[in-house]
């Protein structure tokens, strides 16, 4: 890990941290149906022990609409399976400049104490003779965010993703999410939020992570 030197955040190369999700060998054994019935069994456990009434008309439903949410969306990025397939198209117009999607929407969990982490993610390559289509781009955060995470892994990750498609280094991920780990237990700080940066190829250059930072900050 290193600090930034245009503005100061931790900077991590991709050797410095664990980016498969940690699952057991059989995670994908059992069907999602399975999955869905044993999760609501137990969310259903947990309810009774914090003295809930499942026999409320409002509750009853409950057990099974969480684990519903937990495997198909929430968590449904643990299954490789679920990875996006990303559409590359020729670069007929010869595009040579930086490519940037910003301010896509990133909805993740927090895998300490399963809360939302909330936020937006910041995305840039450099085209070669292929470009990505855009929708894509969100899409593979998506697939990365909707897993039990760690910010510093998921920012990884997804600059990752993005240079096995395109086969080169020239990507800059950039996230800033609020946790509500922090925000609305233990020291409960509303105000903070967290910033991570993954730089790579050309954006090691000063001058084009200078240009990435301002395109990002351009209308705020």
């Amino acid at each position: 890990m290193e600090n930034d030197p245009v503005n100061g955040l931790l900077h991590q190369e991709p050797g410095d941290l664990l980016l498969n999700p940690p699952l057991r060998e059989d995670a994908f054994e059992q069907s999602d149906q399975e999955k869905i019935d044993e999760i609501a069994y137990h969310f259903g456990r947990i309810m009774h022990v914090l003295g809930l009434d499942l026999n409320d008309d409002s509750l009853n439903k409950t057990p099974g609409r969480v684990a519903k949410m937990y495997v198909k969306e929430l968590f449904s990025g643990l299954n490789p399976t679920s990875k996006p397939e990303i559409s590359l198209f020729e670069n007929r117009y010869g595009y040579d400049r930086m490519l940037v999607e910003k301010d896509i929407t990133l909805y993740s969990c927090c895998e300490h104490h399963f809360v939302p982490i909330i936020g937006k993610v910041h995305v840039a390559y450099i085209p070669g003779t292929r470009v990505i289509g855009l929708s894509k781009i969100n899409r593979l955060v998506q697939y990365y965010a909707r897993r039990p995470q760690v910010q510093e892994r998921l920012t990884v990750q997804i600059a990752d993703g993005l240079k096995a498609v395109l086969q080169h280094n020239d990507v800059a991920v950039m996230v800033e999410a609020t946790h509500l780990c922090v925000a609305a237990r233990g020291i409960k700080d509303i105000q903070s939020s967290t910033v991570t940066a993954h730089y790579s190829g050309r954006f090691q250059n000063e001058t084009t992570r200078a240009g990435f930072l301002s395109l990002i900050r351009s209308g705020k």
